[in-house]
């Protein structure tokens, strides 16, 4: 039984699992997006919720817990100077996730994760993902009606 056991293995050996979370954290923290299978994103969330959190706490003592566990110098500054303050007033929920599908080479199920607020984007990647679809869609339906009757 798995009574109180927290976290998915993802079939993987725990440090290699601790590196992958390192190095996506790294990644999402970067560039405010990634796109990653369903059930890393959601164990993904956890460790950047906490991250953003020690980043709102602002003290020496946190930004050297955070720098422990971020590989980049460069991403904890950014981390404590740019996205914690626009997270002040927030209380938690710090990321969202979209779902996008199915992987193409694999099947996997595929998600978008984010921090909800990014920056001076108005648009999510999400969003813009399925307009693009929307449209692709559209043009499809437009492609079909256009041809003559067999």
């Amino acid at each position: 039984m798995r009574h109180r056991k927290i976290g998915r293995k993802l079939n993987r050996s725990a440090p290699h699992r601790k590196a992958m979370f390192r190095n996506m954290v790294t990644s999402l923290l970067a560039h405010e997006h990634i796109q990653t299978t369903d059930a890393k994103a959601k164990e993904l969330r956890r460790f950047t919720e906490r991250m953003v959190t020690l980043g709102k706490k602002g003290t020496l003592h946190a930004r050297r817990q955070a720098l422990s566990f971020v590989r980049d110098r460069d991403v904890v500054k950014k981390l404590f100077e740019d996205i914690a303050p626009r997270f002040a007033d927030r209380p938690g929920g710090y990321t969202r996730i979209t779902k996008l599908g199915v992987r193409r080479g694999d099947a996997a199920a595929v998600s978008l994760i984010e921090l909800t607020e990014r920056g001076d984007r108005a648009i999510s990647e999400a969003e813009k993902k399925r307009e693009r679809r929307r449209r692709s869609a559209e043009k499809k339906r437009k492609a079909e009606e256009a041809m003559p009757p067999v």
